[in-house]
């Protein structure tokens, strides 16, 4: 929240320029680019790919005319209406948004200031991931690829990659490790139900980390017949930027949903960050409003000093899965071993414009350990009725900690990424119940 804000609200004078009525603020909040499209004016990325000095495009020599064509496609098909048309079409009929901003009045009570979840735990498969996984499959149908891949920690992404391909028809070949199988067996029952194929990879950590580096290998293999769900903003460009477009219709719903129910803006905006696509999509429209805080969660495990999945807060800059961008590395540059309580943010890496927004301070990012997100998992599902998927307790967490330093006339939103059905068997064997 700006200092000028804060002012106003404790009854202080200290803006001195003309502020413009509640209601033509209000408007203005409205307006904007349509979903999935950011404005044109933002540079990010460049023409080669990078976000400042992150991004780019790091593969093997195989993979390269693959990615300029789906770069190419995307260019060509982003604009036109009929593309358009289908995917919303897709995503307000199939997937079933706008998903609601709900004001979780319990919580608000609990933490002294108005709390709103954006409920993308709401939507088709229960997380914001089928926003993405429908548009790259329509942009796979338009280049003539017929066989999916895909790869998936929590789950979330493995079950609306298949939702997506069961819907068009498409097979559909999902790698993931086979810790986060143990833990997430709902969701790769539910994949298996839906046609996909569901390999298990057992090299490594088995979580998502060796689950993407499988998928790539099958890439390489299969790169004319095969296109590749990437389910984060990461990996080499265009795929940040594609992932970036497709989930910000969470954003640009929640800005003019906002703008229906308060008079000024959000006082700040959370979310969990893991490869980041969640928080890509609540922060990404917000981006021109400097008066609104960003605050991006990221798992600290069992402590920054120990094991963690902290890349922004305490890792390093280096490449992994194709562009450059802050990891968990050791000192001689190998790729460590990252960990959370929740599959979904167990991964050494992060999205390469998060690494640019912490550099430039635009977005700050802060991390929440395993004991605390499992706390906020409870506290949420018993004051509201809503269980908070593992990864989205994290920035629920954070919600409560800022507000101690929030003005009680002020408001935050947080992404509610995913549901929490996915995570009762883990959380019931964390804690010693048998289900």
């Amino acid at each position: 929240m700006s200092r000028e804000r804060l002012q106003r609200r404790k009854g202080g004078t200290r803006a001195t320029t003309a502020q413009p009525s509640r209601k033509g603020r209000r408007s203005s909040r409205a307006a904007g680019p349509s979903p999935f499209w950011g404005p044109r004016t933002y540079p990010w990325p460049d023409r080669a790919g990078k976000f400042g000095r992150f991004g780019g495009r790091f593969v093997p020599e195989t993979l390269m005319f693959a990615l300029e064509e789906l770069e190419a496609h995307y260019a060509k098909v982003r604009d036109e209406p009929t593309f358009r048309a289908e995917l919303n079409q897709l995503l307000h009929n199939y997937a079933g948004r706008p998903t609601p901003l709900y004001l979780a009045e319990r919580v608000s009570e609990d933490v002294g200031l108005r709390v709103y979840l954006k409920r993308e735990d709401l939507a088709h498969t229960g997380a914001h991931k089928i926003n993405n996984t429908l548009g790259q499959v329509l942009l796979a149908r338009g280049m003539g690829k017929r066989r999916i891949i895909a790869e998936t920690g929590a789950g979330q992404h493995g079950v609306a990659t298949a939702t997506a391909c069961a819907r068009f028809g498409l097979p559909c070949t999902i790698y993931m490790g086979s810790e986060d199988i143990r833990r997430q067996a709902l969701n790769v029952f539910r994949m298996k139900l839906l046609g996909a194929e569901v390999v298990e990879v057992a090299q490594g950590s088995r979580t998502l980390k060796d689950a993407t580096n499988e998928a790539i290998r099958d890439w390489v293999t299969n790169v004319e017949t095969t296109h590749y769900i990437i389910g984060s903003v990461v990996g080499p460009h265009p795929y940040p930027m594609i992932v970036r477009d497709f989930q910000s219709i969470i954003g640009y719903e929640a800005r003019a949903q906002f703008a229906e129910k308060e008079e000024e803006g959000p006082g700040a905006l959370l979310a969990c960050v893991g490869g980041g696509s969640n928080a890509m999509g609540l922060f990404f429209p917000f981006l021109g409003d400097p008066g609104v805080e960003m605050i991006g969660v990221e798992a600290a495990g069992e402590g920054l000093g120990g094991r963690h999945a902290a890349s922004l807060v305490a890792g390093e800059v280096g490449v992994l899965h194709g562009s450059l961008s802050y990891l968990l590395q050791t000192p001689d540059g190998q790729v460590e071993v990252a960990h959370s309580i929740s599959a979904g943010l167990d991964y050494p890496g992060v999205g390469p414009e998060h690494s640019h927004w912490k550099d430039t301070g635009r977005v700050r990012y802060t991390s929440v350990s395993d004991a605390d997100a499992l706390a906020a998992f409870h506290t949420c599902s018993r004051l509201e009725g809503i269980l908070p998927a593992l990864e989205t307790a994290h920035a629920v967490v954070e919600a409560m900690r800022i507000a101690a330093k929030m003005h009680k006339d002020d408001v935050v939103v947080i992404c509610f990424s995913g549901r929490g059905d996915k995570d009762c068997f883990e959380v019931a064997r964390l804690e010693g119940e048998e289900i």
